[in-house]
């Protein structure tokens, strides 16, 4: 049965890369996957527990290059969100995975939101009873127009809280977009679709590459049913373009991808045999 993924780590070259895990959800896998049917996952059980519920983990990555320590993603935070009809999603974890790598808060030189969902912004601060501290006081903390613009100024419970992340955020938020390297060997590239502003970071190193995707790809299931976007897609026929190109840049050589969202392992590459591609856990 899936589970939530833990922390883990590899390597491009010098950099280092830790999946840092938050917590993870439980969901109605049809909810989830709007497009698929019950039938469907009948050929796709490995990703269900024995309910036959859709299981993800919950986290970001911490990346170490020289003397920059970069966040992406902040997870879900402590919490529990309880959504009728769907499922749960909970976090509490992160801080504890952070420290699992020997990184303290106060040494994250930088913090890249993929984008500003609820899932994705959980720890930006700490605090309560509108005092809100920003969890990593000395980093410089980005995103892109787009992204920000979406969101801004409004309080969807599926986007970034107004009082815990919009606002503490207001004075210390930097812009960036696809084609900006954030540090030696850390560049921005564009994948839309899931939001407006939605980013993936490439980490490389030589012949090396690791592409950390955000929300590009939820599940190993949609390496084989196409058709199934995630149901917080913002526009789901460009998130479908948007995964295709991202699968042809993950087939090649000396490349492999970190999960946000996949259960049990988050790294892994894609392998492309006879027309039909399968994720292979690094």
């Amino acid at each position: 049965m899936p589970q939530y993924a833990g922390v883990s780590s590899c390597h491009v070259g010098d950099i280092r890369i830790h999946f840092l895990p938050d917590g993870g959800s439980v969901t109605e896998a049809t909810v989830a996957f709007p497009a698929s049917t019950p039938e469907a996952w009948e050929l796709h059980p490995e990703h269900l527990d024995d309910e036959g519920k859709l299981v993800a983990t919950i986290g970001g990555f911490l990346v170490e290059t020289g003397d920059r320590k970069i966040v992406i993603d902040t997870g879900i935070g402590p919490t529990r969100l309880d959504v009728p009809g769907m499922g749960f999603f909970e976090g509490g974890n992160y801080l504890n995975s952070l420290a699992a790598t020997g990184v303290r808060r106060e040494q994250v030189t930088d913090v890249v939101y993929t984008h500003l969902h609820f899932d994705h912004v959980g720890w930006t601060t700490q605090g309560a009873g509108g005092d809100w501290e920003l969890t990593f006081p000395r980093a410089r903390h980005l995103t892109t127009d787009a992204e920000w613009g979406f969101w801004h100024g409004g309080n969807d419970p599926f986007g970034p809280d107004l009082d815990a992340v919009q606002r503490p955020l207001e004075d210390r938020l930097e812009m960036t977009k696809g084609g900006v390297t954030v540090a030696p060997g850390i560049d921005v590239i564009a994948t839309p679709g899931h939001t407006p502003g939605h980013v993936s970071l490439v980490v490389s190193e030589g012949s090396e590459r690791g592409i950390i995707l955000g929300d590009v790809l939820h599940c190993p299931v949609q390496l084989t049913e196409a058709e199934w976007s995630i149901a917080a897609d913002v526009d789901p026929d460009l998130a479908r373009r948007t995964r295709e190109e991202v699968y042809r840049e993950l087939e090649k050589p000396g490349t492999f991808a970190g999960n946000n969202h996949f259960a049990d392992a988050v790294f892994g590459r894609i392998i492309l045999t006879e027309g039909k591609r399968t994720w292979h856990v690094c």
